[in-house]
């Protein structure tokens, strides 16, 4: 390999070090250039650091201090806005150990972005950058070690500019050891407790990028599609799903069916430990540009208590093949909430099922395997398999952003965006990019806000494509959304107050009875006059848990958020659900409704003709000649809830393409025939006829005659001998001809009549059948006669194509 493709921190190592490492001379870096344990001493050497610095970090997903081996854990390498990295290099070691020997190395990595990491050429086990550039973050897998290697510490070292950091402790390396037998059942879960103060509120969007275009082999073109986003806000004493871990019978059924149902069941059981259920609807198909389909999203809340946060959603169609977060920790080390998350996501198995395609038939996997990452050399007939082992194409990305805080904040180091107040503001759209191969209608008139209050609601306008003049250019959308409030919250009125979303309610101040919860909202933007701010800020409302308290009364958690409105226009119904906390002491049956449902209104319905996409090309004829079919595909762009759409979506047709090649086809060979000599050297033949005569290149006919020698008795020569001969011939003649006469006195003969003519051809061309009979004269009363019958001869005429 040139050294123009050595890595950039081995490259800026020899260039710079001797300007920021005192006491790593040339002497020791030739040295060091030339051992086996090069990337243990670029972790070893002492570089430029400051005391505190924590601009870089790595992290272990879920912040685990055990591992388990042979599982497989998430490593990031990130840096805090606004710092960066240009290079880097990642190492594992057994604790104690320096890496002069390939024994000291624990576990193995897997690279997951070949754009962003590769392996050092001189140090295979190490990770280092595939290109210098600046970036913010990198994402590795590393395998645990077996049983038996002890503590791992995992380093790394940053190149920035034109300085190395080296760390040996502190925010760069981190310390991680085997979970002994005793602690088998521990979960991996940070044991660390949170120590922000008040609530938080976060967006999750998910965006798929699961297509034919990035994962050709096998990509299923009708069904391809993403479940049902499901998971939870929650603490750490709850795990939807974790790597290493055997998968629930709710997670199962994400995993192999799509249903969240039986998982919402499992997180809802779990009431103390969650926070909010975070759900969004699937999508059908995989992958849609943004500008006809928004990514889905939720929005949940996290506190001290709960601050983790997982999710997952299958990959269909697919065995058990699935995407999401594990316990993402939002809570800070410095006691405040993260400002963003942005995750690259590859597949993982739930080990329920052993398929090894897309549409593999169901086979469960008995006994249940643990939950780990797809590979690339998994099986030879995965979709993502690579015979050189290389990384699996990123299928989603997940991006996490605080939206809102509640309460007074208590973090030490103060956030480098200060987003109390924030809230998502409607992006400025650029000019209309309309293709002139376009005709619209007119925008329709805005629909009225869904929401009455000053609360943030969504209003509609809809236009109709009269026209796609370029099928192969696509038309932009024909819906368009608008943030807006209820009559006199506008926020283009500079005397009223912007003010933010509500934030979810706080709890019920009690756990059974009456009793009281708040919720706030903040100022975004106060009125131009100057003037204050009148509209409140905090609301109390009364709030009832078991209204009744007696050891008879049934104990129900508070109602839980309301889920969507079930419409995206029009009427629609909502729901929310508590669950039972405890039944009754005596026996009783617990009365009490775990699930409410209320009517929602959202922007008027405006009927609008299907939406579709322009026909695919026509797909290859069904056959390499002659007649086929072919078809052809479009697919609807309309949300369904617009109306009915009853347009095809595939179209078939025949097609025709160069005619076959037809061979010759013959009758069989007849019979020979007599030598054409009664003494002597003779000849004699055989012939066959043409059924089909060959078309369009078929294979000619062969030989339809054939002649072979044929030797009878030898002549005699002289006249005297040819009269005895023809003499001979007719005593021997008369004498045949007298013992048939005799026969036939004594047994009389079956006497038949001439053969009638042949009928006509069965068909004009193509083979038919001729017929002709010969029908009894007389019948003999002898039994032994009886079997004389009529006679019947067939044969082929018309042999010649039509």
């Amino acid at each position: 390999m040139g050294a123009h493709l050595q890595p950039l921190a081995l490259r800026l190592l020899a260039l710079t070090f001797p300007l920021v490492a005192k006491g790593f001379s040339d002497e020791t870096l030739e040295k060091a250039a030339k051992s086996e344990g090069y990337c243990s001493r670029i972790l070893r050497a002492q570089g430029t650091r400051r005391e505190g610095y924590n601009e870089f970090s790595l992290r272990v997903e879920g912040d685990p201090e055990f591992y388990k081996p042979g599982n497989s854990y998430r490593v990031t390498l990130s840096a805090a806005t606004p710092a960066y990295f240009r290079g880097f290099t990642l190492i594992a070691l057994k604790e104690g150990k320096d890496g002069d020997k390939e024994e000291d190395h624990a576990g193995t990595f897997q690279i997951i972005d070949e754009e962003e990491t590769q392996f050092m050429s001189n140090c295979p086990v190490a990770v280092t950058e595939s290109t210098p550039r600046r970036r913010t973050r990198i994402q590795v897998f590393w395998t645990a070690p077996p049983t038996g290697t002890g503590c791992v510490i995992l380093k790394a070292s940053i190149v920035q500019k034109r300085i190395i950091y080296f760390q040996d402790e502190g925010s760069l390396t981190k310390k991680i050891c085997e979970q002994d037998s005793a602690s088998e059942g521990v979960t991996d879960k940070p044991i660390l407790d949170c120590c922000a103060c008040g609530t938080a509120k976060y967006r999750l969007t998910f965006y798929g990028n699961w297509s034919e275009k990035t994962h050709p082999k096998d990509f299923p073109r009708r069904t391809n599609h993403w479940s049902a986003i499901i998971g939870s806000s929650h603490s750490k004493n709850y795990i939807l799903w974790e790597y290493g871990g055997y998968a629930s019978e709710g997670v199962k059924q994400v995993a192999e069916l799509g249903s969240p149902v039986k998982m919402e069941e499992e997180i809802r059981q779990q009431s103390d430990e969650v926070l909010t259920v975070i759900k969004a609807k699937a999508q059908w198909p995989a992958w849609q540009p943004l500008n006809v389909r928004a990514a889905p999203s939720a929005e949940f809340s996290v506190d001290r208590h709960r601050h983790l946060m997982s999710f997952l959603t299958m990959l269909g169609p697919s065995p058990d093949w699935n995407v999401g977060l594990s316990a993402e920790d939002l809570c800070t080390k410095d006691c405040g909430w993260v400002q963003k998350v942005v995750q690259d996501l590859i597949p993982w198995d739930a080990g329920t099922d052993s398929g090894v395609t897309y549409e593999s038939p169901n086979k469960p996997t008995v006994p249940q395997e643990k939950i780990r990452p797809l590979t690339s050399l998994d099986h030879p007939q995965s979709p993502f398999y690579d015979p050189e082992g290389g990384s699996i194409k990123l299928v989603a990305r997940v991006v996490i952003e605080r939206i809102a805080r509640k309460g007074e904040q208590c973090n030490i180091v103060p956030d480098n965006i200060d987003d109390i107040v924030a809230d998502l503001a409607p992006e400025e759209k650029e000019e209309d990019d309309t293709p002139e191969t376009c005709i619209y209608s007119n925008w329709s008139p805005w629909s009225a806000c869904s929401s009455s209050t000053c609360e943030k609601g969504k209003r509609m306008r809809q236009r109709m494509l009269k026209a796609q003049l370029d099928l192969s250019v696509p038309c932009p959308d024909t819906q368009d959304f608008q943030p807006c409030m209820g009559p006199g919250c506008s926020d283009e009125d500079g005397s009223t107050c912007m003010m933010s979303d509500w934030i979810t309610w706080s709890p019920c101040s009690v756990s059974c009875g009456m009793g009281t919860r708040s919720r706030e909202r903040y100022v975004k933007q106060f009125p131009e006059d100057g003037s204050m701010c009148k509209v409140p800020t905090e609301e109390t409302e009364k709030c009832i848990v078991n209204e009744e308290c007696s050891p008879s009364s049934c104990l129900v958690t508070e109602w839980g958020e309301w889920d969507e409105c079930s419409a995206s226009c029009g009427t629609g119904m909502k729901r929310r659900h508590r669950m039972i906390k405890m039944t009754p002491a005596d026996g009783s049956m617990c009365k009490a409704e775990t699930t409410e449902a209320e009517k929602c209104m959202m922007p008027e319905c405006h009927t609008i003709p299907c939406l579709l996409s322009p026909w695919s090309e026509w797909s290859d004829c069904s056959v390499t000649c002659g007649k086929g079919m072919r078809t052809r595909q479009r697919m609807l762009k309309s949300a369904a809830e617009l109306g009915d759409c009853n347009e095809e979506l595939e179209q078939a047709e025949k097609c025709m393409l160069p005619e076959c090649p037809i061979d010759c086809e013959l009758t069989e060979w007849s019979q020979w025939s007599e030598c054409n000599t009664s003494c002597g050297k003779g000849h004699m033949i055989r012939t066959r006829m043409i059924k089909i005569e060959p078309q369009f290149g078929g294979t000619a006919c062969p030989e339809t005659v054939q002649r072979t020698k044929c030797r009878v008795r030898k002549c005699l020569r002289g006249p005297g001998m040819e009269k005895r001969r023809w003499k001979e011939a007719r005593e021997k003649r008369r004498s045949e001809q007298a013992k048939k006469n005799t026969d036939s006195e004594q047994y009389p003969v079956c006497r038949l009549k001439p053969w009638t003519a042949w009928t006509e051809c069965s068909t004009l061309c193509g083979g038919g059948i001729q017929e002709r009979y010969m029908m009894v004269k007389k019948r003999s009363k002898s039994t032994q006669f009886s079997s004389c019958k009529d006679k019947k001869e067939l044969r082929a005429c018309n042999v010649h194509p039509c």
